[in-house]
């Protein structure tokens, strides 16, 4: 596979990724966590903030493998 066929895959994966992620976290929170002391709400959302960069890391280094 050439280096830019995986690139745009690897793009259009990612993208469709976080956009995906993004909605389910939101409703899980919305769900879980609405109504709910504001510390709880700011842990909840900051750690999925952050966690969606761990599977997005090995989508980056399988697009920039030689």
């Amino acid at each position: 596979m050439s280096s830019s066929l995986r690139r745009f895959i690897g793009m259009v994966f990612l993208v469709t990724f976080v956009m995906v992620y993004c909605f389910v976290v939101m409703v899980f929170g919305d769900i879980l966590v609405y109504g709910k002391h504001w510390v709880l709400q700011i842990a909840y959302f900051g750690f999925f903030g952050l966690i969606w960069v761990i599977p997005a890391g090995f989508i980056i280094k399988w697009m920039y493998k030689s």
